[in-house]
């Protein structure tokens, strides 16, 4: 885990830094969240609405809406792919994201179309977390206090 301005940066996930998402591929499945960053510029989760497991989305569209205490928006899908599960843990207690961001707080599942294409845009290793870096100083972000 990697720390970057006060925000936890996992090096072994990828990024669409932008819209601070994550995806973790472990072969079959890619796992979608929020990262660190985006819960601390959201704060409080209030609600997540997530779309429906059996759904094909494409790359960048919306795969849930999440509303917080500062922000309502939606969470993109880094890769093209079928939603196979939805964490109800976290629709049911969205403050998990805050929480958890990189565990319990996942968003989504997705069966991928084509992984290798789809992740060929996505930041990941030391790489990821030095044009997170670059963003997050670019846009003058910091998570909490050093």
């Amino acid at each position: 885990m990697s720390r970057v301005r006060n925000c936890d940066i996992p090096d072994d996930l990828y990024y669409v830094v932008e819209k601070h998402i994550w995806a973790r591929y472990d072969g079959e499945l890619v796992t979608v969240g929020m990262t660190d960053v985006a819960q601390h510029l959201a704060h409080t989760f209030l609600s997540v609405t997530a779309k429906d497991p059996g759904r094909t989305v494409k790359k960048a569209k919306s795969i849930a809406t999440v509303e917080s205490s500062k922000w309502v928006g939606p969470v993109p899908s880094p890769v093209e792919g079928e939603i196979v599960e939805i964490n109800a843990a976290v629709v049911a207690q969205p403050t998990t994201i805050n929480r958890d961001p990189y565990g319990d707080g996942w968003i989504a599942r997705l069966r991928p179309t084509d992984w290798i294409t789809d992740s060929a845009d996505l930041a990941t290793g030391a790489a990821g977390v030095a044009a997170y870096e670059a963003f997050l100083v670019a846009e003058g972000i910091e998570c909490g206090e050093g």
